[in-house]
């Protein structure tokens, strides 16, 4: 299969901005879909390929900011391009805090728009491939028996197999294979590739109950 296209969606009420706009966007190669609002973004919703979002700040509807912090709770957020004309100080600190890529005042050179046009889809391609991995480990410790997570929670701690073993009341050499089963398990070759495992699940609670 060939890799989907990014799309940049453009948001912005200015009919004759929006179309220049689209218009200086494709001439650099990329595909764009223009809405008047943010309404009309929301009702023609984007699947999951790759694209960013250039949004302008004040539209009738939905401003720019509630729509960036509306997006901002999905796994998978487009990033966020502001562009406007109305932009301050207040507005622009408000949108980097959840998380925009820029904050481009109008008008805009060309050179400073493609930047951070780059700079988001970037972004969102580093996004996907993190949730991708994820995934992939939360499918591994799904896998995993109730007490090789109680096992792998005190090998993460820090705990040697001695205390994990005096911990839950077994042996060290129980403890020695449910490690090995964990390791085996969870595609890791050492302690820190099972640490940085474990802190993934953690970042967007992916950890999922035990298999069986």
């Amino acid at each position: 299969m060939s890799e989907a296209v990014a799309v940049v969606h453009v948001v912005d009420d200015d009919d004759s901005f929006r179309t220049a706009l689209a218009r200086l966007l494709r001439s650099a190669g990329y595909a764009v879909k223009a809405y008047r609002s943010a309404g009309d973004f929301l009702l023609d919703r984007p699947g999951d390929g790759p694209g960013c979002l250039i949004l302008d700040l004040r539209m009738p509807g939905p401003s720019g900011l509630e729509l960036q912090e509306a997006l901002a709770r999905e796994e998978l957020a487009l990033p966020v391009v502001f562009l406007t004309g109305h932009g301050g100080v207040r507005e622009s600190v408000r949108a980097m805090r959840h998380g925009a890529v820029d904050f481009l005042t109008k008008p805009v050179q060309r050179k400073e728009l493609l930047a951070a046009v780059a700079e988001a889809l970037a972004r969102q391609s580093a996004q996907t491939g993190a949730a991708t991995r994820r995934r992939e480990v939360a499918g591994r410790f799904a896998t995993l028996t109730p007490r090789e997570r109680e096992v792998l929670d005190l090998v993460v701690a820090g705990r040697m197999n001695k205390q994990i073993a005096a911990a839950l009341g077994t042996s060290e050499r129980t403890v020695k294979a449910h490690r090995a089963r964990i390791m085996e398990k969870m595609e890791v070759a050492s302690v820190a590739e099972l640490v940085r495992a474990e802190s993934q699940l953690r970042t967007r609670g992916s950890r999922s109950r035990p298999a069986g």
